[in-house]
């Protein structure tokens, strides 16, 4: 498996935990005082939190993110959901693939203010 498919895999993962706990979350205290949901969904979540994190570490270089992508990235982790949108930005802006030119085509000559 690629490094840009096994970061996106682990990422969309953790925000499906991530729903998972918050449909926990709500039935332990909104809706019932039921407590199963973020008792199987909690651990699930952290462990793909902690995976998530881990991979950001390992495919940041040859993904060639610089720091600051690589900080979003991370910070991305920690909001719900947002660890899928970080994702599809990074694929939209050429990140994930290694290859900008792909998701940003652009030719000089296209940009040239000369006729």
């Amino acid at each position: 498996m690629t490094h840009s498919r096994w970061f996106r895999a682990v990422a969309i993962t953790e925000a499906i935990s991530w729903t998972g706990l918050l449909i926990g979350m709500l039935f332990k205290y909104v809706l019932s005082d039921n407590e199963i949901g973020v008792k199987i969904f909690g651990p699930i979540h952290g462990g793909i939190f902690v995976a998530y994190v881990v991979t950001v570490l390992l495919v940041r270089g040859p993904l060639r993110w610089s720091w600051p992508v690589t900080l979003a990235a991370l910070a991305a982790s920690v909001p719900p959901l947002f660890t899928w949108f970080f994702e599809i930005w990074a694929v939209r802006t050429g990140r994930i693939d290694g290859s900008q030119q792909a998701a940003v085509p652009s030719r000089p000559e296209a940009n040239s203010t000369a006729a």
